[in-house]
């Protein structure tokens, strides 16, 4: 099986928003997608261009353009979140994001009624109908197909920082987890989805594939939900490691920590030098650790097995950076990952919220839903 690599403007960058549709009142999540959807639907009745239907009825995904900077891809998405308020706000629907909603139940969400969809559930039972999950995911153009799995093998060194800043999912079902990103562990359950092989040449890529479509695990490419995938038809590198981000500040500094890391790790190559990689099975140590503590993980950081505080890790990882983001025009919103190691990650601004009311998770929420309209942490 041949795999063709679209072409693609090298660090182009897109970013894919998954949002979940809140009651105002009681903050429990709201099966309105296809109302929302239908309301937004072109006079071609094609689909709308930022926003796309998800697997539950309670989620839309809002997704910007091909840009060129973080920036522009941000200033889309807001466009398209308030078209979507202007269908919500007389509904009383609330916009929220985080990991996992503080306490909705799976068991009541209602799953998009599309064949693929359905095929997911009826394969993954109990596992699929229990993703009641929201993240977040950045593609970034790659030129040359060449460069494609060195960098991704190069991402998964830096797989703790991203998941650890973005860690917003310590409740599960109306219970605190233990774990910084509950979504993370989750996740990995379905087949095909969770950390990536560590292929060295897209002909073993090819190969993988060929052989999941023979055996029936998948009928298309995208069916492969790795933290780390490439995307084929786009050109791209697509991130997936991320928690829902729950306001846009954060989710701005998170993409460009990752479009920056894409183009620092592609000038590597451009310049001969060798690109990190580390070991499957400290990468998958360093998944659970960042799921498990976030902000306070001691994250492996090499070959040899040097360990370093996450925070501190990412503390000379963007001064490394700053060059790349410089160069990328995004200097700003990196600078917002300083704000998330100053102030704490979302899983630790939730549990603060839920001390201060004696437990009650309905505040969390309302402190989500007021941090997304804000457009910042609270």
């Amino acid at each position: 099986m041949q795999i063709p690599f679209a072409h693609s403007e090298r660090s182009s960058v897109g970013i894919e928003w998954e949002l979940a549709l809140v009651d105002s009142d009681s903050g429990d999540l709201r099966q309105v997608a296809a109302t929302v959807l239908d309301a937004l639907r072109p006079a071609d009745g094609g689909e709308h261009p930022n926003v796309r239907q998800e697997l539950l009825l309670n989620t839309v995904e809002i997704v910007s353009k091909v840009c060129r900077t973080v920036g522009e891809a941000g200033a889309d998405l807001q466009r398209a979140i308030e078209e979507v308020r202007a269908v919500t706000d007389p509904l009383r629907v609330e916009l929220m994001c985080a990991g996992t909603h503080p306490f909705a139940q799976w068991s009541h969400q209602k799953v998009t009624d599309k064949q693929r969809y359905q095929t997911l559930i009826d394969r993954t039972q109990w596992w699929g109908r229990q993703m009641l999950i929201y993240g977040v995911h950045v593609h970034v153009g790659i030129e040359d197909r060449d460069k494609v799995l060195p960098i991704s093998r190069a991402i998964l060194t830096a797989l703790p920082y991203l998941q650890s800043l973005s860690a917003s999912s310590p409740f599960w079902g109306g219970k605190d987890t233990g774990y910084a990103s509950n979504r993370a562990l989750m996740f990995q359950q379905l087949p095909t989805a969770g950390l990536p092989f560590q292929f060295e040449r897209w002909e073993q890529l090819e190969g993988y594939v060929a052989d999941m479509m023979h055996t029936g695990v998948i009928d298309q490419f995208d069916e492969i939900r790795w933290d780390v995938r490439p995307s084929p038809r786009f050109g791209t590198l697509e991130m997936r490691i991320c928690d829902g981000a729950t306001n846009q500040h954060e989710l701005m500094a998170l993409a460009a920590l990752m479009h920056c890391l894409v183009e620092h790790f592609s000038t590597m190559l451009d310049e001969g030098r060798e690109l990190p990689v580390m070991p499957p099975w400290f990468v998958q140590e360093n998944k659970w650790r960042s799921a498990r503590y976030g902000m306070d993980a001691i994250i492996i950081l090499d070959e040899a097995g040097e360990e370093q505080l996450v925070t501190d890790a990412v503390g000379k990882l963007l001064a490394d950076l700053e060059p790349t983001a410089a160069r990328l025009g995004c200097t700003d919103e990196l600078d917002g990952v300083h704000t998330i190691l100053d102030r704490g990650a979302s899983y630790q601004r939730q549990r603060a919220v839920a001390r201060r009311h004696g437990g009650e998770l309905d505040a969390v929420v309302a402190s989500l839903v007021a941090e997304m309209r804000a457009g910042k942490p609270l």
